[in-house]
């Protein structure tokens, strides 16, 4: 019998759906959502480290929203009214250290990022074992929703923009903007004012996760090359995909 895993966040959700090979593919629910469903077939392990076979989904959450699914187990974003048992939600920083550890079951000393739409977390690592962690959801200057907004109502293509070595200031969103704003109505181009937004919100992902040597880094960002050359600037980093979160649900 399949399992189906979801990590909801605000824009995006991430579904694993786990399976073996006797399943019967062509009877599960998510096929019912296979036009705005991006699938992907993968080989995993599970914390004892055995086989398991699965498919990767991305649906945005106003869609998900109004699916009828129900999933095995969740972390994420106003999901537990979706869960089989709500006994089965897992908070989003232990689901980021999960997936971690399992990810990265040599992990000696290392600062793990999850970047996402709304808010960013992180785990610190010492000598193997969980030592600090942090949460900042207050502060929707350094999230992916703002970024995307961003691209789309200036039409830019985000794997276009190139990194400047200048950056705006994004303590605040609402100061951010109006630079941006300023900028653009003095001639300066969509994609650099952007870009400068990206390589402010990297500075304070590194600033916010204490500055380490090396990032691990989880969430959408992973796909943004301007956001992963701004945060080279600072530091190591090493992306770990979109799927982390989930990673530690099972």
């Amino acid at each position: 019998m399949t399992k189906i895993l979801v990590d909801a966040g605000t824009s995006w959700s991430k579904i694993l759906e786990i399976y073996s090979p006797n399943d019967d593919l062509e009877n599960s629910p998510l096929n019912n959502y296979i036009d705005y469903i991006h699938s992907e077939n993968v080989e995993l392990k599970d914390i004892e480290g055995n086989r398991v076979n699965g498919r990767y989904f991305i649906m945005s959450s106003s869609q998900l929203s109004k699916t009828n699914l129900v999933f095995d187990k969740a972390t994420g974003h106003m999901i537990k009214n979706m869960l089989r048992n709500k006994k089965d939600y897992e908070n989003e920083v232990i689901s980021l250290a999960l997936g971690a550890q399992k990810i990265l079951p040599d992990l000696k000393d290392a600062t793990v990022v999850d970047l996402g739409s709304r808010d960013a977390k992180w785990v610190r690592f010492k000598d193997g074992k969980y030592t600090d962690l942090d949460w900042n959801g207050a502060c929707g200057s350094a999230t992916g929703a703002t970024v995307e907004m961003l691209c789309k109502f200036y039409n830019i293509n985000p794997s276009e923009i190139d990194i400047q070595d200048s950056r705006y200031p994004v303590t605040c969103g609402v100061f951010a903007m109006e630079k941006i704003m300023d900028d653009i109505a003095k001639d300066v181009p969509a994609e650099v004012a952007v870009s400068k937004y990206i390589h402010g919100i990297a500075y304070n992902t590194w600033k916010f996760a204490g500055k380490p040597d090396n990032i691990f880094l989880s969430g959408g960002f992973c796909l943004n090359k301007c956001f992963i050359e701004s945060l080279k600037l600072y530091c190591e980093v090493t992306p770990l995909g979109r799927f982390m979160l989930l990673e530690g649900l099972f």
